[in-house]
């Protein structure tokens, strides 16, 4: 392995050298002198470049589509990978049982309301700007076909197949469907065509396209009248005689008495987006907020005065049930997406979202494992970093970069200039510890978070001009040395919002990935990064900064 030396401020290494010593269980020799300065300093600091890791593409098959923070809506074309279609089934909860709507209801509007991911700029004649763009999950600008329809599918809460009670999942299918126009999910046992389980249509607008517009709600009538301004919404008028035969005339029946029986008599909603002439965008639908809900407004026989009426609402939530149908075009590809060579590697990686591709990186190559299951390679860097003993470390590693460069030839423009990678312990399914180290995390703007442990897309040289990324796996290369982990593999993902962490299941795995990170199902995006397999000088390689005594 080729060693660079460089040169660091003394202070500085002074201070980082002294506090890395206290924090390890066996010290280096203390340091001998009390003058600073290169002349007089007891270590040197070199520069390890490893390029013999393992890079290989994983296709994304059959991944846990239920149980997301939140869900995409829409149709994004990637110029990579071709088009995907995101739809959502979600199931509605009342937010109360056994009503009592008054005598002679009568509905006066039915209005759904799903909030957008978005952000306050400022207020213009004191009404509140707000935006939405790539950094907030709205990818595209062109109009989608929407279409909700009733769902006559039952969503379980059990898989009937489980011994233990355990919950049903439910797993993309998202390609080489029997057709590219319909909604597919997949169980453990079945699959479920979404497309023949709806019913009413109960909303269509053949020209949606989401808006950033501050949502108006006017209260009062005359000179009495206020208006209030919230976030920007998903917000639609629906079919108000549907809303009254299904709820207002149950009132006093078993359907609207309990959970259960209202989720088996009404199923949920089913909302479908298609294409307009092959274009569309997609978003981000927040389900989960509290200002989710359909509402129905009404009036009714005031009690006191025969003559008038009383507003009254009634409202339900998406409390249950909500799950993503994906459809994969990847016809417009420029190669398809396969699982890749996890002996030699592959040249090129590719990172689709929304059920599509991930890399796995093995750290210290493939070669064969000892009997402890620790690969030679492995053994051998910890050989060069630890006395003969085993155990003393011999040099102290000051950090440690993943450098990832992108195929300027497939991802040219401003089209991946928001992106970001995650990466992740692919035993355990968990963040790297480094990711816990790493303070810069910003719960209000993923897109700013976590940038020291896994870098933002960024400039790696000037000349040529090449984009990547710089992930710092320090303390997990540490654990690695001088903690006998064996992690060598690592999940690389593209991701949405890196502050998400939960991971979903791979239905029948075969291999080392059971899950992965479900922020990648929510982002229609996808990249290309070189891998390790390849003559070219940016392949992929670990950057390894350490210390040693003289």
């Amino acid at each position: 392995m080729k060693k660079t030396f460089i040169a660091l401020k003394p202070l500085f290494i002074f201070a980082f050298i002294l506090t890395s010593f206290i924090a390890c269980d066996k010290d280096f020799s203390s340091i001998d002198s009390d003058v600073l300065g290169k002349a007089n300093a007891n270590f040197n600091t070199s520069k390890l470049n490893i390029e013999e890791l393992l890079a290989y593409n994983k296709k994304l098959k059959n991944i846990q589509v239920n149980g997301l923070n939140t869900n995409l809506l829409g149709v994004y074309n990637d110029p990579v990978f071709g088009q995907t279609t995101a739809s959502i089934v979600t199931q509605l909860t009342p937010t109360s049982f056994d009503p009592d709507f008054g005598d002679n209801p009568v509905i006066d509007s039915v209005v759904l309301s799903i909030p957008y991911f978005s952000r306050q700029t400022g207020t213009e004649n004191d009404v509140p700007q707000y935006v939405m763009n790539e950094q907030d999950s709205l990818y595209g600008e062109d109009k989608i076909n929407l279409s909700i329809y009733r769902n006559n599918y039952f969503l379980r809460n059990f898989n009937p197949n489980s011994q233990d009670q355990e919950t049903q999942n439910y797993f993309s299918y998202a390609e080489n469907t029997p057709s590219n126009t319909e909604h597919f999910v997949v169980t453990e046992s079945s699959e479920v065509n979404f497309d023949t389980q709806k019913g009413e249509l109960i909303f269509n607008d053949p020209a949606f396209i989401p808006s950033n517009k501050a949502v108006v709600t006017k209260t009062g009538e005359g000179e009495d009248a206020t208006l209030s301004y919230g976030a920007p919404a998903l917000r639609a008028k629906l079919n108000v005689d549907f809303w009254k035969t299904t709820i207002l005339d149950k009132e006093g029946s078993s359907e609207l008495s309990n959970p259960n029986n209202f989720k088996n008599y009404f199923r949920g909603l089913y909302f479908k987006a298609e294409a307009i002439d092959g274009k569309g965008s997609m978003t981000l639908l927040n389900l989960a907020a509290s200002g989710a809900t359909i509402t129905i407004h009404y009036s009714k026989d005031s009690t006191s005065d025969s003559e008038s009426k009383v507003q009254a609402t009634y409202a339900l939530n998406f409390s249950g049930i909500k799950l993503n149908t994906l459809i994969n075009d990847y016809s417009t590809a420029p190669e398809p997406l396969v699982d890749g060579d996890n002996t030699n590697g592959d040249q090129i990686i590719y990172l689709k979202g929304a059920a599509g591709s991930m890399a796995v990186i093995d750290l210290f190559g493939n070669e064969d494992a000892d009997n402890n299951n620790i690969p030679d390679a492995l053994e051998n860097f910890r050989s060069e970093f630890l006395d003969a003993d085993g155990e003393t470390p011999a040099k102290l590693i000051n950090e440690a970069l993943l450098v990832i460069t992108e195929d300027q030839s497939l991802t040219g423009g401003d089209d991946h200039k928001y992106d970001r990678l995650y990466a992740y312990d692919v035993k355990n399914n968990r963040p790297l510890i480094d990711y816990e180290f790493d303070t810069s995390e910003n719960t209000t703007f993923p897109a700013a978070s976590k940038v020291v442990h896994l870098g933002v897309r960024d400039t790696l040289s000037t000349s040529p001009l090449t984009y990547g990324y710089k992930i710092r796996i320090t303390e997990h290369l540490k654990s690695l040395v001088f903690r006998d982990s064996t992690n060598t593999k690592l999940g690389l993902v593209i991701s949405n919002n890196v502050n998400y962490t939960n991971t979903v299941n791979i239905l029948n795995s075969t291999d080392d990935v059971t899950k992965i990170p479900a922020a990648t199902i929510l982002t229609s995006k996808g990249t290309a990064l070189y891998g390790n397999n390849t003559t070219d000088d940016k392949k992929i390689k670990l950057e390894i900064y350490y210390s040693e005594p003289k």
